[in-house]
């Protein structure tokens, strides 16, 4: 009898990063009547976060592979790919349809969903008690809030919304949001403020042993019960720590390519993919290709896990 063959670990990251710069290269000759990519200079002539909104695998593309999705669903973890999204019209607000990416049904905390506001849209109020976070990823929208003043949020803006706050978003045109929202975990004597930024006003953090780039969208002060971060990685660049941690996390990869480990396991991922991941799974980051990897990345932050 033959004897048994054991692969390790290592074998199958470098044939996932084989099979990943494959899949690259079939796309450019046609493959899965997919458009070729384009070069460098006319990725730069994009509106920024395109691929998000316009992925590489749409449904369209995928005429030649009925069934096929990257999508996976495990008990400590999942990856929701564009081809997989379900939109239907999102309760409450009008003219809009959402795909729901996360939520509790899971084992989350919290929800988070793509919203695709269409022409004179306007958005819901979220549950009592619920508060939300809104990052504009395609177009113009306006926030009004409680005070009746109005905020114009273009591309790479966001706004945190307090729990029980009135506003509303409207939009005149098409425009695309990742929308987080969960149940505010109230501190005695200590309140959030509306907040509205852009990525590119907040600073850069030190990330001591880590070589990314980091930035937080929200206040690290005790009131705050979630942050958002922007984090980028040039090609080549990876995690340092492998974590394992009681944080959990909702992950929209905004732009570039890479690997990420989740468990045991190990996923190509693209611009337009999320992922969510539970309490204590292990996980880990490669950036691959040629340009920028940017995520966004929610966590749970300042309570006490009891």
């Amino acid at each position: 009898m033959g004897s048994l063959v054991v692969f390790s670990p290592l074998f199958f990251f470098v044939l996932a990063i084989q099979m990943s710069s494959l899949m690259v290269s079939l796309s450019q000759e046609g493959f899965c009547s997919a458009p070729p990519i384009l070069n460098a200079a006319d990725s730069t002539a994009q509106p920024l976060y395109w691929k998000v909104t316009n992925p590489t695998l749409s449904p369209s593309h995928l005429q030649d592979l009925p069934g096929f999705t990257r999508s996976v669903y495990k008990r400590d973890h999942a990856l929701i790919t564009p081809e997989s999204h379900v939109f239907s019209p999102l309760p409450d607000w009008t003219n809009t349809l959402g795909a729901f990416l996360i939520t509790p049904a899971m084992g989350s905390h919290f929800v988070m969903y793509l919203a695709k506001m269409q022409e004179n849209s306007k958005s819901g109020l979220p549950l009592r008690d619920v508060e939300r976070f809104v990052f504009v990823l395609h177009g113009t929208v306006f926030l009004t809030d409680v005070s009746g003043v109005t905020h114009s949020l273009n591309v790479d803006s966001f706004a945190y919304i307090p729990p029980n706050s009135t506003h509303h978003i409207k939009c005149d045109a098409s425009s695309t949001l990742v929308v987080f929202e969960r149940r505010y975990s109230y501190l005695e004597s200590h309140y959030t403020d509306l907040i509205i930024g852009s990525t590119d006003k907040q600073p850069l953090l030190e990330t001591p042993g880590e070589v990314f780039e980091l930035r937080k969208l929200l206040p690290t002060s005790l009131p705050y019960d979630f942050n958002i971060h922007i984090m980028d990685f040039k090609p080549g660049e990876f995690l340092n720590v492998k974590e394992v941690h009681y944080n959990q996390h909702g992950l929209l990869l905004l732009e570039g390519q890479g690997i990420y480990r989740l468990g045991d396991s190990w996923y190509p991922v693209q611009a337009g993919d999320s992922i969510w991941m539970a309490p204590f799974v292990p996980q880990w980051y490669a950036a691959l290709g040629t340009s920028r990897s940017r995520y966004l990345l929610y966590k749970d932050v300042n309570r006490n896990p009891l």
